[in-house]
């Protein structure tokens, strides 16, 4: 098959990313194996492909946010048959005994492995995944459309959960990209009143047509408090920022996997009860509520596509922020 395969970490400038044909493997016991029709860009590959984050393997093929159709099942394989379509996030599997998977908190399970990063992921002709790790996409999406659902809207909407905002309630957005245009429309679905954050006009543009209730940069006071924030961008000087916009008791909610180091602050900034606290990765129960949610809204993904052979180039467009909402490389 043919897959876009990093074997050095690279900046994207220098093209670290190469087409070349590689084995297809075949699904074990418990797994099948998806024919894959797009896979949406995320920073998180390109922080993997620049060695951002410190690699389990090499070389590997980066990607999660994959749609496709089933190929081939492995034994034992019963929820899913070929050509159903099916959409693969970021969590691959977990080990299902550790103490955080008892508790229902397998996003941070020891053990966890992740596509694209710890196995072979969506840059690819065909992807393989535990049965128990794919999920149905909502007949309402075409493919490139549900792409950005799979790692965007899930993780915006873990981060929305864990903001802890309520209907009515104010809900500031810091950074406008592939999460933060799907966080707008489920916050606003909820009844939220939406503040965007960004500099980019197209930025601006994009959130005001999604209906955002105000759109100005990160030096601007909103109208009033917020009741609560989420920081896309991964630039640590938002946090004080945000906890500054923020009401007594106010949540702020960090969503990136990286970020630039939190200046110090007055801690009067974080006093009353403020709370600041991370979002790590998702559980399976948030894709499935994520893609119920879609569905019902049903949430409008803004994207722009790509060749499988462009990959480099679309992950330097998503580097400089160039791309309004989501970026989805074609493969098949």
């Amino acid at each position: 098959m043919r897959a876009m395969v990093l074997e050095r970490p690279a900046p994207v400038e220098e093209g670290p990313l190469r087409l070349r044909d590689v084995p297809t493997r075949a699904p074990e016991r418990d797994e099948l194996r998806v024919r894959v029709r797009v896979c949406g860009l995320c920073h998180t590959d390109l922080h993997t492909v620049e060695g951002d984050l410190t690699l389990p393997v090499l070389p590997i093929v980066p990607g999660h946010q994959i749609v496709g159709t089933v190929d081939a099942l492995g034994e034992g394989v019963a929820a899913f048959a070929p050509g159903d379509r099916v959409g693969i996030p970021w969590l691959h599997a977990t080990d299902g005994t550790c103490a955080y998977c008892r508790r229902g908190a397998e996003n941070l399970c020891d053990a966890a492995r992740f596509t694209g990063y710890d196995v072979d992921g969506g840059y690819a002709e065909y992807a393989v995944v535990g049965a128990a790790f794919a999920y149905p996409i909502p007949e309402v999406f075409d493919d490139e459309h549900a792409a950005p659902l799979l790692c965007a809207g899930v993780i915006g909407y873990r981060s929305l959960q864990l903001s802890a905002a309520r209907p009515g309630e104010r809900l500031g957005l810091y950074g406008f990209g592939a999460s933060a245009h799907l966080v707008l429309q489920m916050a606003r679905h909820l009844g939220c009143e939406v503040y965007v954050f960004t500099r980019g006009a197209a930025h601006r543009q994009l959130a005001t047509a999604l209906g955002a209730a105000w759109v100005g940069g990160v030096e601007d006071a909103p109208p009033g408090s917020l009741d609560a924030a989420i920081v896309f961008a991964p630039a640590g000087a938002l946090v004080p920022a945000a906890l500054r916009a923020t009401r007594k008791g106010a949540t702020v909610a960090l969503a990136g996997i990286t970020m630039s180091p939190i200046p110090e602050m007055d801690y009067a900034l974080l006093h009353q009860e403020r709370v600041l606290r991370s979002v790590a990765n998702s559980t399976r129960d948030d894709v499935r509520a994520l893609l119920r949610l879609a569905a019902e809204v049903p949430l409008r993904t803004e994207v722009r596509s790509y060749a499988l052979a462009d990959a480099n180039g679309a992950l330097q467009d998503l580097k400089r922020s160039r791309i309004e909402g989501a970026g989805v490389l074609r493969v098949s």
